[in-house]
């Protein structure tokens, strides 16, 4: 698809739960809640940490060298221009009113699932964790599962993760201070049935817990609506990401604290709103699932030609990151021109000709992207072979899983492009 950007970053830094009604009668104290991200059923937190150090002012450089505008609102720096805009790009496709010919307008909208949505970063402070910030900007995970995309692995060190999280997190609401025990009181057991009584998981998954009332997806393809369903996070993290404190706050009034937001306000009292903290925050997880990255491939002994492999994988996602200038009515994408933090590739993978030429390394060199690695695997191989291992759980620190932040290609054309370039790589 010759879209004007690129499909890219996706961060997942935004809401937390869902809303609710009635009251009843309240129970004990509520213990720390166990962590979403130790596995363990029952399990409690550690204390929590001292705020992470970081500086503001470098953090505010660092978005804007990253240019997270071109996905985010809410970075607090000026949008980006609308041809240089990932997500207004494919919104202003699907909405009609980008200028391209009919033909192919119908043909991106067939395929056009990628970053029509985007969490806004706004009032970071208010919601989120810095710590967990600064931990999701090192080692991104799927937050929000009915999102295609996820945050990619961004070239970013511990330092400057810091800084970043120091700078979300910079402001917070006047008079915005954490109750000494904010669910003092809360039943989780009331707060359980508050969620499945009000549908919270028409948009929000819960995985880990066990017996909630399974809910149909919403099907009305509403802005609002679709965009409620695909914004809103597993609440598996929420006890991680946030604060007991920001998350009643939030249940009882999302506008007032991101305003824009799709997650909608559901009439309750602040009670109601603890228990359903209360609930997301303390409810028994069941461990994780080992997740496995999809088997290999033998090649293929049937002729496998460049044409084909174009059309099954490098026209479907690579080109929006690597390609010429005039070919994408845009920069060309990271990973030719540069951006999002990452140096000038070279790497036009939108022509034969360009793909042959290969890109450029650290000290100018022109590289090929079929040299083979310590494994045997031709250079781009391992890179879509590293996106399937980010997505089970294991990120390569040597090689950049690609395509970068989108749904990992499929073993199939995988088998395609491997077997294009053991078989010499015909035209």
């Amino acid at each position: 698809m010759r879209a004007r950007p690129l499909l890219a970053l996706l961060a997942a830094l935004a809401s937390g739960a869902a809303g609710c009604t009635s009251e009843d009668a309240r129970g004990p104290a509520l213990a720390a809640p166990p962590s979403a991200s130790d596995g363990g059923a029952g399990a409690t937190a550690p204390a929590a940490a001292p705020a992470l150090a970081g500086d503001p002012a470098r953090g505010e450089r660092l978005v804007a060298e990253f240019q997270c505008n071109r996905c985010h609102d809410g970075t607090g720096q000026a949008p980006a221009a609308r041809d240089a805009h990932c997500v207004q790009c494919h919104q202003d496709i699907a909405a009609g009113r980008f200028q391209a010919p009919a033909a192919a307008m119908k043909r991106w909208n067939e395929n056009l699932v990628q970053l029509r949505d985007v969490p806004s970063l706004a009032a970071a402070g208010d919601r989120l964790r810095r710590d967990w910030i600064r931990g999701f900007l090192l080692s991104p995970h799927d937050v929000r599962p009915r999102l295609h995309a996820t945050m990619p692995r961004l070239a970013i060190g511990p330092e400057q993760a810091s800084d970043i999280a120091a700078y979300l997190t910079r402001d917070r609401r006047e008079g915005h201070e954490h109750p000494a025990a904010p669910l003092e009181g809360a039943s989780a057991a009331r707060g359980r049935e508050l969620y499945e009584a009000k549908g919270c998981g028409t948009c929000h998954a819960f995985s880990g817990t066990t017996g909630l009332t399974a809910v149909a997806p919403v099907k009305g393809m509403e802005k609002e609506t679709r965009a409620a369903i695909a914004l809103a996070p597993d609440l598996r993290h929420t006890r991680d990401r946030m604060e007991p404190a920001d998350l009643v706050a939030w249940v009882l009034d999302p506008a007032a604290i991101k305003p824009g937001t799709p997650m909608p306000q559901v009439p309750m009292s602040p009670a109601e709103a603890r228990d359903i903290a209360a609930f997301v925050t303390t409810a028994e997880l069941s461990p994780r699932a080992p997740a496995s990255a999809p088997e290999r491939l033998p090649l293929l002994s049937r002729r496998v030609t460049y044409a084909e492999v174009d059309r099954r994988v490098f026209r479907v996602t690579c080109r929006h990151c690597h390609s010429e200038p005039d070919y994408a009515l845009g920069d060309g994408g990271p990973g030719n021109t540069g951006g999002f933090g990452f140096k000038p590739r070279g790497l036009n993978l939108a022509t034969y000709e360009g793909i042959a030429a290969g890109y450029v390394d650290d000290q100018g060199e022109r590289r090929s992207v079929f040299s083979r690695g310590p494994d045997g695997a031709p250079r781009l191989v391992a890179a879509l072979l590293a996106r399937q291992a980010e997505e089970a759980g294991r990120a390569a620190p040597a090689v950049r899983g690609m395509p970068l932040g989108l749904p990992a290609v499929g073993p199939e054309e995988i088998q395609l492009v491997e077997s294009w370039i053991a078989q010499g790589r015909p035209q």
